[in-house]
């Protein structure tokens, strides 16, 4: 019994990346199937390696103030990691969230690794985790709804207006209402985490900017960022394989609703994506040890 157990179980963690997939295999294959193939490879061949360039700096600047982020509520919860050793740890994560969605997984790999080493209880790792996550969230919420109050939605969807105003107001105050309520052991750096988060993902909207500029697109900027910005959350929900395909059917589906060219678009959305994946392969190019004494520095070291 325990030996088929066994076996169920690990056929169930191979059956969820395979459906991973299927969908962003499916997802892709429509996008594309509606494109103009021919268009979207000479868009793509044309784009300036220089301003890609720039676009991977912003993407790395990015991961780094999450990084950051994210140890500063480990030190809450009483881990203390050193920057190199939680820049590697963060980049590991990021390669398995990409390549390993259903296995492992970034999320789960830190929260077992730092859960082991410091034999602390694996809910409050979670909950560390957890609320990274939420904070990016809310700043995804915010900035997403900034730029929309500027974009076409705004003069296609004038009804869009007021909501995205109550939106705005109130995205903050439910956060520290959520922060004080639930996770009340990061309540401390509420305001800091706040900064951080917003300059993740405006870090990530230069780094779009920069990809547009590559494409030598100067259209409707504004809303080509927008859905972006709405496309990174689309990619939060885990059914394609690091978010391939979803951000490429939102672009699409999109970017008709507003009439606008779907082809920068989709070209914007793949090379993030293969942006995100070679920035990932420095995770597992630069394998660590995992070992408590390689992970804990005395408090002073930190400060």
């Amino acid at each position: 019994m325990t030996k088929n157990k066994s076996r169920n179980i690990k056929g169930l963690k191979l059956v969820k990346p395979l459906l991973q997939l299927l969908v962003s295999v499916i997802a892709l294959c429509l996008v594309l199937a509606k494109t103009d193939l021919g268009k979207l490879v000479s868009i793509m061949r044309s784009a300036n390696p220089w301003y890609i360039l720039v676009s991977i700096v912003f993407f790395n600047i990015s991961k780094l103030f999450n990084a950051i982020r994210l140890n500063r509520f480990f030190r809450l919860i009483g881990i203390k990691l050193s920057f190199i050793y939680n820049i590697k740890l963060y980049y590991l994560g990021m390669f398995y969230n990409l390549f390993l969605p259903g296995g492992v997984g970034g999320d789960g790999y830190k929260i077992y690794v730092l859960q082991k080493n410091h034999g602390l209880k694996t809910i409050n790792v979670f909950h560390a985790v957890f609320w990274d996550r939420l904070s990016g969230i809310f700043a995804l919420v915010f900035l997403s709804t900034i730029l929309l109050l500027p974009s076409s939605f705004a003069l296609r969807f004038p009804g869009l207006v007021p909501f995205a105003w109550l939106q705005i107001i109130l995205v903050y105050p439910v956060a520290l209402i959520v922060n004080r309520i639930f996770y009340r052991q990061f309540m401390e750096v509420f305001a800091l985490a706040t900064v951080e988060s917003l300059l993740v993902q405006a870090t990530q909207v230069i780094s779009a900017y920069f990809i547009l500029l590559a494409l030598a697109h100067h259209g409707n900027i504004i809303d080509y960022l927008t859905i972006f910005l709405i496309s990174t959350v689309a990619t939060i929900i885990p059914i394609t394989v690091g978010g391939a395909g979803t951000r490429e059917v939102t672009f699409f589906f999109l970017l008709n609703l507003l009439h606008l060219e779907t082809g920068p678009g989709i070209a914007l959305s793949l090379i993030f994506f293969a942006i995100s994946a070679l920035s990932s392969l420095a995770g597992i190019l630069s394998r660590i040890r995992h070992e408590k004494s390689a992970a804990v520095f005395p408090e002073t070291e930190l400060q």
